[in-house]
C-alpha cells in the first residue's frame, strides 16, 4: 500500500461555504497544517459541530488545496452532514489529517490520466486534476450520474458526461462511455484510470481496467468513526495474490487501492 502523510488534529476555520446543488456545498476551510502536506487521495475527519451529538466525526476526500485552504464537497444525506453543511463563516471545528493513503500518480509510464467518477465521487478529482496537470500529464474527466442533477462536475476540465436516463450526455453508466471512447484515447499514449464513486461503479470500473490490462487507482468509500484504525469500522475484503482475501481498514490501508485488489 501507499504511504501516509503525519496526521495533526487542529482546529480549522470555515471561510466559505458555498451550496453548488440542492445538496450539495463546498465548504472552505483555513487549515495550514494539512494544507501543506495533504496529497491527492486523501481525507479529512471532522467534528462537525463542538456538542455530543452527534458523536462520531465525518470523513470527507479533500477536494481542493490553495495555499493555506483545504476545500471539501459535503452532501447533505443525513444529521452530521446537514449541520456541516450549514455551518456559518467564521466558525471553526476540528479537523483530523490528512488521512489515508493518495492516488499513485508520479509513475512515468502513463500519457492520459481518466478520472472516472459517479455522484459525490467527483469530490476527490478537482486535487487530483490540478496535480497531474502540473506534472504534464493530460486530464480526461469522464463523469456519470442518474440524471443531469446528480452531476457535480465543479471546477473540472475536459469533461465527458454519462446518465442513466440520457438527460446529459451518454446514455448509460460512465463505465459504459469508458467503453465507447477508450479506442480513441489511447491513440494518444498509455493511459491511467482514477476512479471514486459509488461501489457498483467501482467494481464495474475495476473489471473493466482488468479486462484491458489498463492500471486503475479507485478511492472507497466507507462509514468511518475514528479515521485512524481504532474503531474497525471501516473494514472491507481485498483480493491479495499471497493471502488471498483478507480484510483491511480503508482509513489505514485505503481509501485508495488498486483497483485489481476490489473483489468483484
Amino acid at each position: 500500500m501507499l504511504e501516509t502523510n503525519t496526521i495533526v488534529d487542529v482546529r480549522a476555520t470555515i471561510v466559505q461555504t458555498r451550496r453548488i446543488s440542492s445538496n450539495v456545498s463546498i465548504i472552505t476551510m483555513n487549515c495550514p497544517s494539512i494544507a501543506s502536506t495533504a496529497r491527492p487521495g486523501n481525507f479529512v475527519n471532522v467534528k462537525v459541530n463542538t456538542t455530543s451529538q452527534p458523536l462520531l466525526r465525518r470523513p470527507f476526500s479533500i477536494h481542493n488545496v490553495q495555499g493555506t485552504l483545504i476545500e471539501i464537497m459535503v452532501k447533505s444525506i443525513g444529521c452530521g452532514t446537514a449541520i456541516f453543511s450549514d455551518s456559518k463563516e467564521g466558525s471553526t471545528v476540528m479537523v483530523l489529517g490528512p488521512l489515508g493513503n493518495f492516488f499513485a500518480i508520479t509513475s512515468h509510464d502513463f500519457h492520459t490520466a481518466i478520472l472516472v467518477s459517479g455522484g459525490i465521487g467527483t469530490a476527490p478529482m478537482l486535487f487530483l486534476e490540478k496535480t497531474l496537470a502540473a506534472q504534464g500529464k493530460t486530464v480526461i474527466n469522464l463523469i456519470g450520474g442518474r440524471t443531469k442533477h446528480d452531476l457535480l462536475p465543479q471546477n473540472l476540465s475536459n469533461c465527458r458526461f454519462a446518465t442513466d436516463d440520457g438527460s446529459n450526455g451518454f446514455k448509460g453508466t460512465v463505465v459504459d462511455l469508458l467503453r465507447r471512447d477508450l479506442p480513441d484515447i489511447e491513440k494518444e499514449g498509455p493511459i491511467k484510470l482514477f476512479g471514486c464513486g459509488p461501489n457498483p461503479m467501482l467494481k464495474a470500473l475495476a473489471k473493466f481496467s482488468m479486462e484491458h490490462c489498463i492500471a486503475c487507482d479507485i478511492s472507497l468509500e466507507s462509514v468511518m468513526g475514528c479515521g485512524i484504525g481504532i474503531c474497525y469500522g471501516c473494514s472491507v475484503e481485498i483480493n491479495t495474490p499471497d493471502e488471498g482475501v483478507r480484510t483491511v481498514l480503508l482509513c489505514r490501508e485505503g481509501p485508495v487501492i488498486d483497483a485489481k485488489l476490489l473483489v468483484v
